[in-house]
């Protein structure tokens, strides 16, 4: 029996000749994991289903809510509508059988539309101010007018912007007077809401905010701007009408405007052209429409209604939809026209499409914007009834959206107004679910 042979030591290695096994792979770093995952959430299809996302840890929460990120999923998924602020009839939010209905009530909730939250202008002679009413509504704010119930004159009005989610608000100091006591007598005054920069890089604080409000006098126009980061007011711009090319407009319409890639639109100020604010350089232009198919459409015999708005279709044109109504028998179409501006001579506007809308109803045109244009309307019935002294009554309004690629037409909601109350103006309101939105004050 022999004992088992000693083994050799091994021999040492010299260090250079080490053997480097591959290290642990380090884990990626956060802001690398945050970024694929910030990409992956942007190709969620809807809102709802962003909610879902948001609720399975808490990371994704904060990427999903972070305010980079929901710029980015807005641009890509509009939020959808979810109901009219209502000149003087409130908020009322989309109904059934409307996709946005559960989505609507929601928010609808959550939010104070009497503004009971927004303090009133600090006046002496308050005893006569009327309760605040909205103006105009974008990017999730709403620009309230409080104004006195005797003034019969156009004034310049208290002002307030507010966020009915988050009920906070912002009153606005009034124009200063050594600013308005050199112009002529006031005609006809009109606040707006300036829209967010649409870069990213020029969003500073999303809850910054200008306001924009336009004064007609007999021989100019004078633009005045708030703004909430240096807290006063200014004038941005004070044309005479006759370096506009044009004269006085012979009806007030100030009040009737569409905002559409950073300009301001008005259409109903007169019948041959457009007045238009570059917000960008907040210089003032007018455009012709008494062009092309427009001089067919303006004077077709028999028409009752005839009402131009400016929507958001094809980039790189400029689209109207023209609502047009007949009497006897009772029809009404939408004319979509575009005038292309590629840099050559013709601006003729041309005719896209025709849209007839379902009959025995009247119809009126109430705003655009976001790819839609939106309608008021009334059913003849109703019209019939208080043509035979049956009004004043109270009637339901239907409002209605029209979409502005697929001429889709969609009731979104209903209100009781008198013949003498019919609201003329209403201010679409766009909103993500309560957990996606963010107080933009």
């Amino acid at each position: 029996h022999h004992a088992p042979s000693p083994q050799p030591n091994p021999l040492p290695l010299h260090p250079a000749a080490a053997v480097d096994l591959p290290p642990t792979m380090a884990p990626p770093a956060s802001y690398i994991v945050n970024e694929i995952l910030e990409e992956i959430f942007l190709r969620l299809p809807t809102p709802a289903a962003l909610v879902r996302a948001s609720t399975a840890s808490p990371r994704f929460r904060r990427i999903i809510t972070g305010r980079s990120f929901l710029r980015r999923f807005r641009a890509l998924h509009p939020p959808p509508l979810v109901g009219f602020a209502l000149d003087k009839h409130g908020f009322h939010h989309a109904q059934e059988p409307h996709p946005s209905a559960p989505l609507a009530r929601a928010l609808a909730d959550r939010a104070d539309f009497t503004y009971s939250f927004v303090p009133k202008p600090n006046d002496d002679w308050l005893s006569g101010l009327s309760p605040w009413c909205h103006r105009d509504v974008r990017d999730g704010r709403v620009l309230l007018e409080c104004s006195y119930l005797w003034d019969i004159e156009p004034v310049f009005t208290h002002l307030a912007v507010c966020d009915p989610w988050s009920r906070r608000s912002t009153l606005l100091f009034p124009i200063p007077e050594e600013m308005t006591v050199q112009q002529e007598r006031l005609i006809e005054f009109e606040p707006m809401l300036a829209p967010i920069g649409e870069d990213e890089d020029e969003v500073e604080d999303e809850t910054s905010f200008k306001v924009i409000c336009t004064a007609r006098y007999e021989t100019k126009l004078v633009t005045f701007v708030y703004s909430s980061v240096a807290v006063e007011w200014c004038i941005a711009a004070s044309p005479s009408w006759n370096s506009l090319g044009t004269d006085e407009p012979p009806r007030k319409g100030f009040s009737h405007f569409n905002y559409l890639r950073g300009c301001f639109y008005w259409s109903s100020l007169w019948k041959d052209k457009l007045l238009v604010l570059d917000t960008r350089t907040m210089e003032f232009s007018t455009v012709n429409i008494l062009t092309g198919y427009h001089v067919q459409l303006i004077n077709q015999p028999g028409q009752s209604v005839c009402m131009s708005t400016i929507v958001d279709g094809t980039k790189g044109a400029l689209e109207m939809f023209t609502l047009v109504g007949h009497c006897k028998p009772t029809s009404f179409y939408i004319y979509h026209t575009s005038q292309q501006n590629n840099g050559g001579p013709s601006k003729e506007w041309q005719l896209k499409n025709v849209i007839a809308l379902p009959p025995r109803c009247l119809y009126y045109t109430v705003g655009a914007t976001e790819g839609f244009l939106f309608l008021r309307g009334v059913r003849e019935a109703r019209w019939d009834d208080n043509r035979h002294g049956v009004f004043p009554v109270d009637n339901d309004v239907d409002f209605f959206s029209l979409d502005v690629k697929t001429s889709e037409l969609k009731k979104v909601c209903s209100c009781r107004a008198t013949i003498f109350d019919r609201p003329n103006r209403a201010h679409p309101l766009f909103g993500f679910p309560p957990s996606l939105s963010k107080p933009s004050l």
